[in-house]
């Protein structure tokens, strides 16, 4: 008798895992509609019920799929997506140019990318090939814990986003609380190119996280261009109290060797000119918690 309920018992819990890793959601069992949805630019994308093949067109993008998806179902990286450590098994495709011919075989179910680093030009080319592209965008430090939650429905992995975001919106709370004890919010200029001058906007990520930080963007000015290209002049009016982009040394033997100008704004007579990392300022992605956490330690006097 005993032996006959083992017997039966390997079928069941056979039975039990499988049901186990299928979706709670009727709605994405096998066989299910498409998602009908519309991505932050306003587009109408079909994303099939329950994704298995995907993969971003992006750095940042590629760390968001890390944090939330089954890393099995992320079949493949860009040329510059290099975190987290895991994506490097990865195949490559080169996203700039596109290599169209190397994502298609892949046969990927759906693309992600960002606003800005994927033209659409290049996504309708992928449309017309059977490959849905999901853009997100994110003005807002709170855009990416929004962008974090919609992969999870997406994906059909809300849970795991819900954990992450919630982890991430205490530690965001927390630098905010710090930053809202700080009575001085200094103005941080952020190069992010020497020969012309490009600076990061007010349009841009950089302005909220510095806000959040406890700092604030010295370009208040709205330009046409997320990153314009500031004159000498323009530069040494807005006066900064903190620049960001190199360390004191090596902007000194650079930028301000070729500008020395500009030796007399604020950030430079204090010596208040920092190198920042680059993947926590440049990528709009789920380490934006330690992106603010390094600003906010830089501005301290």
């Amino acid at each position: 008798m005993i032996r006959f309920v083992l017997r039966l018992s390997r079928p069941l819990l056979l039975g039990l895992l499988l049901s186990a890793c299928q979706s709670d959601n009727p709605a994405r069992q096998p066989g299910a509609a498409p998602q009908q949805l519309t991505d932050d630019l306003g587009r109408p994308v079909s994303v099939p019920a329950q994704p298995r093949r995907i993969m971003a067109l992006a750095a940042s993008m590629t760390e968001m799929l890390y944090a939330v998806a089954d890393t099995a179902t992320i079949i493949g990286r860009t040329q510059v997506c290099d975190y987290p450590r895991a994506a490097l098994r990865k195949p490559i495709v080169n996203s700039y140019p596109l290599d169209l011919e190397g994502l298609v075989k892949l046969h990927p179910d759906v693309v992600f990318t960002v606003d800005g680093i994927t033209s659409l030009d290049d996504a309708a080319r992928l449309q017309k090939l059977g490959i849905p592209v999901y853009f997100q965008k994110y003005d807002k430090v709170t855009d990416v814990l929004r962008g974090l939650r919609d992969l999870g429905r997406i994906l059909d992995r809300v849970p795991q986003a819900r954990r992450y975001t919630d982890s991430l919106a205490a530690e965001l709370n927390q630098l905010q609380s710090i930053a809202a004890a700080t009575p001085v919010r200094p103005r941080v200029l952020a190069i992010t190119w020497q020969d012309p001058i490009y600076v990061y906007g007010q349009n841009t990520l950089f302005t909220d996280k510095i806000s959040v930080a406890g700092g604030q963007n010295a370009v208040t000015e709205k330009f046409p261009q997320p990153y314009p290209a500031l004159t000498r002049e323009y530069i040494l009016q807005l006066n900064p109290d903190v620049l960001l982009g190199g360390s004191f040394g090596k902007l000194d033997s650079t930028f301000f060797r070729k500008y020395p100008e500009l030796k007399r704004i604020k950030a430079y007579q204090t010596r208040r000119v920092f190198a920042i990392t680059g993947d926590l300022m440049e990528r709009p992605g789920p380490r934006v918690g330690q992106s603010v956490l390094e600003l906010q330690g830089l501005l301290r006097p």
